[in-house]
């Protein structure tokens, strides 16, 4: 048992290396804040981004770092996980991306907008975040935009390898949401490939095929690429 003199000492001794204990830990973890916070990489887009996101409430429904509410996916990854040209396509419509499902609000972005909350999500996606969030261990994560791969795919129109790929697959790479197009060539012809490009839902009403808006001159490249042998 100690004596009164023994626990005083204990006690001071025991505080005052708990104190440098406690400060070292903390002018370690000052130091790597920069780099584990990626700060070299905040633009004057990024800060603007994250404004936008404030503003928008967007942690209302969706996650970031774990924080916010579970309504809607988690976003930390979303830049490495689908692509900047797929989220600028998705943000400039999130309904016509895919029709009757997504509940998403459509705020009516302009490009700027855009390509500020782009800019957040490719920053954030980039913080050392000891692999959080995990990957999912009951179901595949939906692929990576793009997808680089050899074969046909190599060849395909940048359109389909960043936004068509996280449904669609060629040479089995892809996603699985929609059908493989390896032989659409002998389903579809031109004319009926076209239709689908332009207005999914004027061929098929309740289709999940999202309507992406694409130019003449995208749905003539990917006309032609996926009718080529």
């Amino acid at each position: 048992m100690l004596s009164k003199s023994h626990a005083k000492w204990f006690f001071l001794l025991g505080t005052a290396g708990f104190s440098v204990a406690f400060l070292g830990m903390t002018v370690d973890s000052m130091a790597q804040v920069p780099t584990r916070s990626n700060e070299a990489a905040m633009t004057d887009s990024v800060v603007r981004g994250k404004h936008i996101w404030d503003k928008n409430n967007c942690m209302g429904c969706h996650t970031l770092l774990g924080e916010g509410a579970y309504y809607a996916p988690e976003l930390t990854k979303v830049h490495t996980r689908r692509g900047p040209e797929w989220m600028r396509t998705f943000l400039r419509d999130p309904n016509a991306m895919f029709p009757g499902e997504r509940k998403m609000v459509a705020y009516k972005f302009d490009e700027e907008q855009i390509t500020d909350l782009i800019a957040f999500f490719k920053w954030i996606g980039e913080i050392d975040t000891n692999d959080f969030p995990p990957k999912p261990d009951l179901a595949p994560a939906p692929p990576s935009a793009p997808i680089q791969g050899g074969g046909r795919l190599a060849s395909a129109p940048a359109t389909f390898k960043t936004i068509c790929v996280a449904c669609h697959s060629v040479d089995g790479k892809g996603g699985k949401v929609g059908p493989a197009l390896d032989a659409v060539a002998t389903r579809f012809d031109e004319a009926r490939l076209e239709a689908w490009l332009a207005d999914p839902q004027s061929v098929k009403p309740g289709t999940a095929m999202p309507n992406l808006k694409l130019t003449p001159e995208v749905r003539k490249e990917l006309v032609t690429w996926l009718l080529a042998k």
